[in-house]
């Protein structure tokens, strides 16, 4: 009898810490699956992290890039509007130069005898500003007096600054050589010229 009693103490202690050990294992377990879930969590979130700093960072370089693009264009244009001003500005210097020189009455005169030419040049008529008129007659008279025969008339028109202007058919049609109208001619010219010699310079 006490030896059974021996051998039933026994086994209970055996399955005790039998089932002691198997619990132990359990928790164990258990304790090294979560933590291998809390290092998984970890690094994918700390994987996004990188992802979305490298996305931010590589949107930011984008922008930047895109800025620096823009600006560059936009001092382009601003270099080209300048350099278009300027020249506009030479132009009109020099034809208004031109049209107060002491060669404007040959220009004139060339002008009005090279239309002249022409096959419906009836009824011609030179318009210049009262101003100019008025300081430019006597030598326009005496340099067209042959033309002022053949029905070619002198007009004062204020429409316009400097130059003058060729009416044709008692003023239905003229063609405009004013200082305005040769530096727009002039310009718009120019214009694309500059445009092509600054993208070559690109």
């Amino acid at each position: 009898m006490e030896i059974q009693l021996g051998e039933l103490i026994d086994r209970i202690k055996r399955e005790g810490v039998e089932a002691a050990d198997a619990e132990a294992m359990s928790i164990i377990d258990s304790a090294k699956a979560e933590a291998e879930r809390i290092i998984a969590d970890a690094k994918a979130k700390a994987d996004k992290m990188i992802a979305d700093a490298k996305a931010e960072n590589e949107k930011m370089l984008r922008s930047s890039e895109d800025a620096i693009r823009q600006a560059g264009r936009n001092l382009l244009i601003s270099f080209r509007e300048s350099v278009t001003r300027e020249l506009r500005c030479v132009t009109e210097r020099k034809v208004v130069s031109a049209y107060t020189s002491e060669q404007f009455v040959q220009l004139v005169v060339n002008t009005v005898e090279a239309w002249a030419k022409k096959p419906d040049s009836e009824e011609l008529s030179l318009i210049l500003n009262t101003e100019d008129l008025k300081a430019l007659e006597d030598a326009l008279l005496s340099a067209l007096k042959d033309r002022m025969l053949e029905g070619i008339t002198l007009k004062a028109g204020d429409s316009f600054d400097k130059g003058f202007r060729i009416a044709v058919k008692d003023g239905s049609a003229y063609y405009d050589y004013s200082a305005e109208a040769v530096v727009d001619m002039l310009s718009s010219y120019l214009s694309p010229k500059v445009t092509a010699l600054l993208k070559e310079a690109q």
